[in-house]
């Protein structure tokens, strides 16, 4: 099933040591998208915290939650078809 889900983050939130540099002068900061099976009161059911390292985890440290959002549009994706169907039944075959 895909999924498009608009949702915005408070910059005045990031822990700005939790930056990593990567390659070719690129920076990244890594977030944990969950996206809940039911919506809160305000249609959104897509939260994003600050991800936590193993240390942090196992410490107990609580989450640190930098913005939410919400499903806009989900669907299912079709599969390749073969032209053949598992349960068709037709009885005035020859064979």
């Amino acid at each position: 099933m895909g999924q498009l889900i608009s949702a915005s983050i408070d910059l005045n939130k990031i822990d700005k040591s939790k930056i990593v540099a990567g390659k070719n002068g690129a920076k990244y900061y890594n977030l944990l998208i969950s996206v809940n099976d039911t919506k809160n009161e305000h249609g959104q059911d897509v939260s994003i915290s600050e991800n936590q390292s193993k240390e942090e985890r196992d410490g107990g440290a609580k989450k640190k939650y930098l913005g939410n959002g919400k499903t806009i549009w989900s669907g299912t994706a079709k599969q390749p078809s073969s032209g053949v169907s598992e349960h068709s039944t037709n009885d005035d075959l020859p064979f």
